[in-house]
């Protein structure tokens, strides 16, 4: 261990690796498309690599992590790191060039689905999850991570490679299922894995590497006894590894809980807490046996928010911390693949909004400041506080949000509506409809970017995208749907689009973030108070419904994912900021529904991702990100219908939760879990909080390049229409459309309703 009288450490969990300028993106796209060799591809990632722990080196901090890059999702390469390879894509994986098999299972193809997608932690950010099973075994295969290391420790650079923990990789995977073999439990598999951990670690201290990050997150979540005591004789075991380096265990995304007991009285050397997330008490913190034997990377710069810490609260909580564990490193509470490069390539953030932002480049800045402070007192730059930003306020929005009464969340019952909507739409049973976006062709892209530029006028671009909404409900209406969309042909992002015509949020133009591969967002920022100072959607929904005769969706984005998809203001409780855009987007359902548009989806893909990973405060989230939906959705007229498009989730909490929201038409991400969805459906009203209203189980995965076929989705949506009656059970995707091709698109969707009509066929008929 190092000693404290040299001073206090710095380090991050993680960082960004999409390139500053993403140039893995426009590499990847360039590859899968046949534009570059797999030679170009690669130096790119080489070359991100080598900038990457050159600049971290160079900038003071004293522990660079590595193998934090990743082609598509580093639990995919943890996964093929060990071996953990699905029976169904084994036959392909001695015929193919291990790059692209290591693609085809990110990203499938029309006859393989890919490993599903799964979002990582209430973070914005999504992984593939691995399959296994009963059989599978394990083999270290680290050359990536060798090549990695062996190339710093080339220029004087050691890095501290990070790896998945045993414990996440098993518990992060989907359990699959063997034929004629009982159920099972992927951490039955932990005695399979943990040898190949001993291999890497003798490997690794071989090499001369000192130190080796391994990330729990999964111990940040609830729970059970028996996978704490997992936990505990795992890391028993590998902490008494004949050979290898120092360990850090790091708990990330909250609070670690007991696993942070059991890492004290272990053999592990260090221990890695989100302290920006879940900011224990440092009294707390002495009681715990063992700790102050350990080294701790006080995790005290979140890695999930764009805010900068406030240095000298920081400052202090250090130097309590440092009086319970002497071997102290100040760090990122997480990796800072959450949020953007690079804070001064921005031109446009208010000065007082950008005074008080951190990107990932700043924060470490903010990490190597403050165990410099820590170690030497604070430097005369720190005698001056920064300005503290004050947060744009309206005095009408707060008024409005504190008049706010219960009646304003409520509309008449189901029932009613329901009679009132079938009169006014008419809808066959079963109707087939899609969740909103279509593909953006590099046309739509290409006139965006020259209206940004000046060099379009607001004009010509309206006729630009009036052509493509034409040319969508064309299309919709040759395939046979019966509830269309306009395609979101001007929206940039679902969020990004609206955060621009609303006040209280700040966009960038460079803060990308990866989403999952090649997929990148900018997401937005709330500094102030939120109104909608004019309609945002209703123009182009309005001309879309003016071509047809069959409804079209008006589509907005709902309150709780406009916060979860964007970095929040601190200075207000998250409920307030909640009903704030609630009300909004209140404005926008009633102007849309008074333009004449009789069906309003409101998305909430998000609700799920906000839920708190332990029980504690989930009743309370829930509370208010019901209500704000209700909020947002409740000032219609019966005969309008409210319709909403969440992510997968078969928590009975949650599923009470989508029961709350009272919407007429619920669309759930359920393509590979259809299960729970049709066992919730099946309880009556009001028991075992049933899903009672209408549900459009997502039947196929809009992700994925893979065509569905039409006895396949039959058999789903018979299986769905068994448990409740066909007039309450919609046909869409499980998501939007916008990245797929066309001739993925058409075919998926004409299967889609052809088995829809196979289904209505049958109940009209009585069968």
């Amino acid at each position: 261990m190092v000693n404290v009288t040299d001073g206090y450490g710095s380090s991050i969990l993680g960082y960004p690796r999409i390139g500053p300028h993403r140039e893995l993106k426009r590499a990847l796209e360039a590859y899968w498309r046949g534009a570059i060799p797999r030679d170009e591809l690669l130096a790119v990632g080489r070359d991100i690599q080598e900038r990457q722990f050159n600049e971290l080196a160079a900038t003071g901090l004293t522990q660079v992590p590595g193998n934090t890059f990743s082609f598509y999702d580093h639990v995919l390469d943890n996964a093929l790191m060990f071996g953990a390879v699905p029976k169904r894509f084994e036959p392909f994986r001695d015929e193919m060039d291990p790059l692209d098999f290591y693609f085809l299972m990110a990203r499938g193809r029309p006859d393989l689905p890919p490993l599903e997608l799964v979002r990582f932690f209430g973070t914005n950010y999504h992984y593939r999850q691995p399959e296994l099973d009963a059989q599978t075994e394990f083999s270290l295969h680290p050359e990536a991570l060798l090549d990695e290391f062996d190339r710093a420790k080339a220029q004087d650079i050691e890095l501290r490679p990070v790896v998945l923990g045993p414990l996440s990789l098993l518990l992060l995977s989907k359990a699959g299922q063997v034929p004629g073999e009982d159920e099972f439990d992927t951490l039955q598999l932990l005695d399979r894995l943990l040898p190949a951990y001993e291999e890497l670690f003798e490997i690794l201290a071989k090499r001369g590497s000192t130190c080796v990050q391994l990330d729990e997150p999964a111990f940040t979540s609830e729970r059970t006894p028996a996978e704490l005591a997992a936990f505990e004789a795992a890391y028993q075991r590998l902490s008494k590894a004949p050979l290898r380096p120092r360990m850090l265990v790091t708990g990330q995304y909250g609070d670690f809980g007991e696993a942070l007991r059991i890492l004290a009285a272990s053999n592990v050397e260090a221990i890695g807490l989100d302290l920006a997330s879940y900011r224990i008490r440092p009294e707390e913190l002495a009681e715990i046996p063992g700790i102050r034997r350990k080294r701790l990377y006080a995790g005290v710069i979140s890695g999930q928010n764009v805010w900068r810490a406030d240095r000298h609260v920081t400052l202090e909580y250090l130097n309590q911390l440092a009086q319970v564990c002497p071997d102290l490193v100040v760090s990122t509470g997480t990796t800072l693949l959450h949020v953007p490069y690079d804070l001064l390539i921005e031109y446009d953030i208010l000065g007082n909004v950008a005074d008080r932002l951190a990107f990932a480049k700043q924060k470490v800045g903010e990490v190597v400041s403050l165990a410099k402070a820590l170690t030497d007192g604070p430097s005369d730059s720190w005698r001056k506080r920064p300005t503290e930003v004050h947060f744009k306020q309206k005095h009408a929005v707060r008024q409005r949000v504190y008049a706010v009464t219960p009646d304003m969340r409520a509309r008449e019952p189901y029932a009613v509506r329901r009679e009132a909507q079938q009169a006014k739409l008419n809808l066959p049973p079963v109707p087939a409809t899609t969740l909103g976006s279509f593909p953006q062709t590099n046309k739509i892209r290409q006139a965006r970017y020259e209206l940004g530029q000046g060099r379009l006028s607001f004009d010509d671009y309206k006729k630009r995208i009036e052509a493509e909404i034409e040319a969508t409900i064309r299309l919709q209406e040759d395939i046979g749907l019966d509830v269309l969309v306009h395609g979101e042909h001007e929206r940039n992002d679902m969020i990004q689009y609206f955060a621009e015509l609303l006040d209280g949020f700040a966009t960038t133009h460079f803060g990308w973030v990866q989403v999952y591969g090649s997929r990148c967002v900018r997401p937005p920022i709330i500094y102030g108070d939120v109104s909608r100072p004019a309609p945002m959607s209703v123009e182009w929904i309005s001309y879309a419904q003016s071509l047809t005769d069959k409804p079209v969706k008006g589509i907005v984005t709902g309150p709780v994912t406009m916060l979860a998809r964007s970095f929040v203001r601190q200075d207000l409780p998250l409920h307030e900021t909640a009903d704030q855009v609630a009300l909004a987007i209140r404005d926008e359902v009633v102007d849309l529904e008074r333009a004449g548009i009789a069906i309003i989806q409101v998305d909430e893909p998000a609700l799920r991702e906000m839920l708190p990973l332990r029980p504690e405060g989930r009743a309370e989230y829930l509370r208010w990100a019901v209500g704000a939906f209700r909020l947002a959705t409740s000032g219609v007229k019966p005969e309008t219908q409210i319709h909403t498009h969440i992510g997968y989730s078969g928590r009975a909490e949650v599923v009470e939760a989508i029961e709350e929201l009272d919407c007429d038409v619920t669309a759930i991400v359920a393509t590979r879990s259809i299960d729970w969805v049709v066992k919730a459906l099946k309880a009556d009203s009001g028991t075992d909080h049933g899903l009672s209203h209408g549900v459009g189980p997502g039947v196929y995965e809009s992700r994925s390049a893979r065509i569905p076929d039409i006895d396949e989705l039959d058999e789903l949506l018979t299986a769905a229409a068994e448990a409740i009656t066909p007039e309450r059970l919609w046909a869409n995707p499980d998501g939007g459309l916008k990245t797929r091709h066309y001739w993925q698109l058409e075919p998926s969707l004409r299967n889609m309703v052809a088995a829809a009509r196979r289904v209505r066929r049958r109940a009209l008929a009585g069968e």
